[in-house]
């Protein structure tokens, strides 16, 4: 898919303007694909640890 010009410059200014969103999104989709591509048993059973971790730490979270 080749991006006019136009475009390259709005997808610039996006990434710019919402750059914790960009990173976010960046880091999420890292996440996924070491999960599905690279891990191993061992670090999905850690990864499953780390997760229900989280969990808990957000559902106890009031915010």
């Amino acid at each position: 898919m080749v991006l006019t010009d136009a475009q390259k410059r709005a997808n610039e200014k996006w990434h710019k303007n919402h750059r914790d969103r960009a990173n976010y999104i960046a880091m999420r989709s890292s996440a996924r694909s070491f999960i599905r591509k690279k891990s191993t048993l061992d670090d999905l059973i850690e990864l499953q640890n780390i997760i229900e971790d989280r969990r808990k730490e957000l559902s106890a979270d009031p915010e």
